[in-house]
């Protein structure tokens, strides 16, 4: 059974920063594209950033450009997303997606961790 479980998030103010993770078990990690997608209360999920299966490749969205930055770690199964200059609009549910590239979606999501960040 495939489980991917995010952590980290919380409420911080506006400034703070975070890292969250997400451990999968169930699947050969290193044979999977990781992502993080976020969606805010009353809009639809949006693609935050991906990270190619050896991490040599990753990609962000614009809005997040300079304060977003995702890695991962294949010996132990987790994806990272760092966070800087959080922003009242940076709330959101955010979870991670796995991705085998096999498809034209991801595979695998993860349940999220709430973020909410205060002015």
């Amino acid at each position: 059974q495939v489980r991917l479980v995010e952590s980290g998030g919380g409420l911080v103010q506006a400034g703070d920063s975070l890292r969250l993770s997400c451990v999968a078990s169930g699947l050969i990690f290193s044979s999977y594209h990781m992502a993080w997608f976020r969606q805010a209360p009353g809009k639809a999920r949006e693609f935050v950033a991906s990270i190619r299966k050896s991490g040599g490749m990753t990609f962000y969205a614009d809005s997040v450009k300079g304060r977003f930055t995702i890695s991962r770690d294949n010996a132990v199964n987790t994806v990272y997303l760092e966070i800087h200059g959080l922003k009242p609009e940076d709330t959101a549910l955010y979870q991670c997606a796995a991705d085998e590239g096999k498809s034209d979606h991801y595979d695998y999501w993860g349940q999220g961790t709430q973020v909410t960040v205060s002015a």
